[in-house]
């Protein structure tokens, strides 16, 4: 081969990679043939898994049919029949009739159990579905009957409640209290059927039987009353009895039964109880109503504590002591569960919604609840309950106690009232005179005005000496700038310290005067601070342009998220935190003014004013009744600082300290110890001076 006919090839082999490489497949293009290619392999698998459903022909053996029919034949003469939504087969004389849903056919139970087909593949399907039916109703045993059904509605009311009692499972499905609106209906629900759900689940050694698969028979015993029933033949019934309590929020459940040790040996001695609940919003400001929603739960016994899942966040207990009650609760209303006995420990789970959920704005958390509790098949009512489903009213639920002589259900620990001192302020204090005032007042505005005022009225004993202390302060800053003139600087520090307290003792002021009466007044601030939004008496209640007293009074709403700040802030602006901001400013203004620190600390100037604004920034998202309470009160405190200073006369506090320098001075062992101190002081400061100028 000669040298031309080697540079031709080379030439040839560059074409035809460089041809290859122009028209190499994109990675799209590869993804695309491997789809294409698995498409075809699926199709072949369907196909060849096609053939072998015709080829086998599946079917019912003698054992699984002799089964079917003595499933059968144990349900009640009138109800031998087995239902879902595949299988609708009876015996009725003793033939076994009835069709089976397979796929888009419906075969005939004789085709079912026949061993040849001309549909195949619809065979198999339907000897499936039966087998499965028999799996379900031999699971259920003496409860399978009560596996087929049809839902029915059953209503109960009085003044205070309406409930609606469901056939499938037993259950109070609805729950609508009388007299509240939710932000979004005219009528608030504790319980729907979408969003609540619960039952017992009753075992013997080999089966467990979970009451809300199962369709009861409903029997209205009377007005109040209704009875769902489980007949499970041979004598054998178990029910859930309902009884709502007249003109209250209390449904009384008591679980009955007779003939059950025939299902339940006597060795089960305990029946689980589990409830499930997607918490439904019913305030508009969704936030502060999340903030107020959890499980709560009581301990069994008279010292039994209140305690409940983590209201932010999600939360996972597990308890192992025996408790009274446990409630699904949120910022105003509840539901709880009372046992007469008790309930042997539990699980309970709270998941917040997530933010990109389509349930975000319309539900607060989902909840879920285990317990056990006592329970004896020979026993014609093992258990029994009470439900409360209402508000979170101080007074109706302090009412309930009587539901339980031997021990405080303490069911009033639904509301958020603060730490021991500050609850025992509202509960002793703040809630009977707000109550007392409610009694003849419907405008609940003019009650808080009033019991802000009643507030200032009382404590004006303990404010008074701060005002006294404050203007004297005043009177003596002129004094107080000329000592600071006239021992100027560090060096001199110990002096001027010296001739200031001094000057404080001739006119029988101090600077720290008022700070006890302050510190006097805080558990009273902090106790209205925990009260106001957690008072249901101000839902709905409106007061000059607020709507709601117990929500934000919005003058300006936006929809977007102000950065670090959104999640107190929220996305509105509250005009009455806004005048509560101004009125706190004003104050601060006139504190500052009698007070000679802002001169010494100038940073101390502008942390006071910033207070202010920190309260608009956490406040703006809290009910409108606590910031126009503090408005209110913020305005007397200024009134009364002004009148305070016509009950001090500058003439008489310079009268004052001429007398005092013109007696005797004995000082007192405090004065003297403060004195020996500051020598002292002076003295290490003279000392470190000499050491600072030898080293120079």
């Amino acid at each position: 081969m000669d040298k031309n006919s080697i540079t031709g090839m080379l030439l040839m082999c560059a074409v035809i990679f460089g041809f290859m490489w122009l028209n190499k497949p994109t990675e799209a293009q590869i993804a695309e043939q491997k789809r294409i290619h698995d498409s075809i392999a699926q199709v072949e698998a369907q196909a060849q898994q096609l053939e072998t459903d015709e080829a086998v022909i599946d079917t019912l053996t003698a054992s699984e049919t002799s089964q079917l029919r003595d499933i059968l034949a144990a349900m009640p003469a009138e109800s031998q029949k087995i239902e879902n939504d595949e299988v609708k087969l009876s015996l009725a004389d003793g033939k076994l009739t009835g069709t089976v849903m397979a796929g888009d056919s419906v075969v005939n139970i004789d085709e079912v159990m026949a061993t040849t087909s001309v549909n195949p593949r619809a065979h198999n399907l339907a000897v499936a579905a039966v087998k499965r039916a028999m799996e379900v109703y031999a699971k259920n045993g003496s409860f399978a009957n009560a596996l087929n059904g049809t839902e029915q509605i059953l209503k109960l009311e009085n003044d205070s409640l309406a409930i609606e009692l469901n056939t499938k499972g037993g259950i109070i499905s609805r729950a609508t209290l009388k007299g509240y609106k939710a932000y979004n209906s005219p009528q608030v629900e504790v319980f729907t059927p979408e969003e609540n759900e619960y039952g017992f689940t009753l075992s013997n050694n080999t089966q467990r039987f979970d009451t809300r698969n199962f369709y009861f028979t409903p029997q209205q015993l009377n007005d109040s009353t209704v009875l769902m029933n489980l007949d499970l033949g041979n004598g054998a019934q178990w029910g859930l009895k309902y009884t709502l309590v007249p003109g209250s929020y209390m449904v009384r459940m008591e679980m009955v039964q007779k003939g059950m040790n025939q299902v339940i040996p006597l060795n089960i001695n305990t029946v689980d109880f589990d409830w499930k609940q997607k918490m439904s919003r019913h305030e508009e400001g969704k936030m502060f109503e999340e903030r107020n929603s959890a499980i709560y739960y009581k301990y069994a016994g008279k010292g039994g504590d209140v305690e409940y899942t983590k209201e932010n966040g999600d939360d996972d207990k597990e308890i192992k002591d025996k408790l009274k009650w446990i409630s699904t609760k949120n910022q105003f209303f509840s539901a709880v569960l009372i046992a007469d006995s008790v309930m042997t420990g539990g699980q309970l789970t709270s998941r917040e919604i997530d933010k990109d959920s389509p349930d975000y704005e319309k539900y607060l958390k989902n909840l879920t609840i285990h317990t056990s509790m006592p329970y004896a098949s020979d026993k014609a009512q093992p258990a029994s309950f009470y439900f409360y489903l209402g508000p979170n009213r101080y007074k109706v639920l302090s009412s309930y106690d009587k539901y339980s002589p031997r021990e405080d259900l303490k069911l009033t620990r639904l509301i958020p009232l603060g730490w021991k001192l500050f609850r025992w302020i509202n509960t002793g204090v703040i809630i009977p005179v707000f109550n007392w005032l409610g009694t003849f007042l419907s405008n609940y505005g003019i009650i808080i005005l009033l019991l802000t005022i009643i507030i200032k009225v009382v404590l004006s004993p303990l404010t008074y000496k701060t005002y006294i202390s404050q203007a004297k302060m005043r009177f003596l800053k002129p004094d107080i700038d000329a000592i600071n003139e006239k021992y100027p600087g560090q060096d001199n520090a110990v002096k001027r310290q010296q001739k200031t307290m001094e000057l404080y003792s001739l006119a029988g002021a101090s600077p720290f005067g008022g700070c006890l009466p302050m510190l006097l007044q805080m558990p009273i601030l902090i106790a209205m601070f925990t009260f106001f939004p957690s008072c249901i008496e101000l839902r709905g209640q409106s007061f000059l342009w607020a709507q709601d007293l117990s929500a934000p009074d919005k003058i300006v709403s936006w929809t977007g998220q102000i950065p670090f700040i959104t999640n107190y802030f929220g996305n509105h602006i509250s005009l009455f935190c806004l005048l509560m901001t101004a009125t706190n400013i004003i104050y601060t203004w006139l504190t500052m003014q009698s007070q000679q620190s802002s001169q010494q600390m100038p940073g101390m100037k502008w942390m006071m004013y910033l207070m202010p604004l920190m309260f608009l920034v956490f406040f703006n998202n809290y009910a409108s009744g606590l910031s126009y309470y503090y408005f209110i009160s913020l305005l007397i405190t200024i009134a009364q600082t002004y009148s305070s200073r016509l009950l001090v006369s500058e003439d008489k506090v310079r009268a004052t300290i001429a007398a005092n320098r013109a007696k005797p001075k004995k000082k007192s062992g405090f004065m003297a110890r403060l004195e020996e101190a500051q020598r002292q002081q002076q003295e290490a400061l003279r000392q470190q001076q000499k050491k600072g100028n030898k080293r120079r």
